[in-house]
């Protein structure tokens, strides 16, 4: 059984390093209500988040993947490119300030979530850990944030932290059935990132296969193919941030 962390409320939820376990809750009507608390709390609070997001101006994107698909290398390489646009980072993780130092000197105004805990750390951000945040961030000076969740495959997928839109990072070395795994995830994002295709010729991945199983869970998903590590195809995923901007102004 894995570790529990312990709510205001008095309720409680495993944590083992990974994905929810809630068999710590009682079952039935009064699992419900406990969940139904948990995700209540979580959205009103993204609905404010996303009230504020809207009054500066601001377009949050709440980037996610599994842990190593390369979410850090490829923000550095996208904040290298997006000259003109006024950018936040917003920076999810359980310790260490490792992937946020990595980040710095690049333009963009950083906060860190470390999201650890007496009993290890929580799996994603939520709502209230990104309002947590607003305040070292200068959203009037922003047009676009970039919340980058802990790496996981299960539970960001599961709480609205007020993003306007969702994309996840895809690692081809992660195979070929992810999507039919962890649907959740993929039927969350508006847009797939395939990362690391420099390692394709050395790797036994179908990515028609891939693509398939994708289509079988989201059919509307949008995918881009890049390397970050050497920037092949990351100018994409840049315009596609751009296009995102004008339309967060506009409304």
């Amino acid at each position: 059984m894995g570790r529990f962390h312990r709510h205001d409320d008095g309720t409680a939820h495993s944590h083992d390093g990974g994905a929810h376990d809630h068999s710590g809750y009682a079952t039935g009507a009064q699992r419900i209500q406990v969940l139904e608390r948990i995700f209540g709390e979580n959205d009103r609070t993204a609905a404010a988040n996303r009230a504020d997001f809207a009054a500066h101006g601001v377009h949050a994107v709440n980037v996610m993947s599994s842990p190593g698909a390369g979410k850090t290398t490829l923000l550095r390489q996208t904040l290298r490119r997006l000259d003109g646009v006024r950018v936040g980072v917003l920076e999810g993780d359980i310790h260490t300030s490792i992937d946020a130092d990595r980040l710095g000197g690049l333009g963009a105004a950083i906060a860190l979530v470390n999201t650890s805990n007496g009993f290890g750390g929580e799996c994603h951000l939520d709502a209230p850990m990104v309002r947590s945040a607003l305040p070292r961030l200068p959203l009037a000076d922003l047009d676009l944030l970039l919340i980058e969740n802990v790496g996981n495959l299960v539970c960001p997928a599961e709480f609205d932290v007020g993003e306007a839109a969702r994309a996840m990072v895809y690692a081809v070395t992660e195979g070929e059935d992810k999507p039919l795994k962890y649907p959740v995830m993929f039927r969350s994002v508006e847009l797939v990132l395939i990362n690391k295709i420099d390692l394709l010729p050395y790797l036994d991945f179908d990515l028609d296969a891939f693509l398939t199983n994708l289509r079988a869970v989201n059919p509307d998903t949008r995918t881009l193919r890049l390397s970050a590590r050497t920037g092949e195809g990351v100018d994409a995923w840049v315009d596609w941030l751009r296009a995102q901007v004008p339309a967060a102004a506009a409304a």
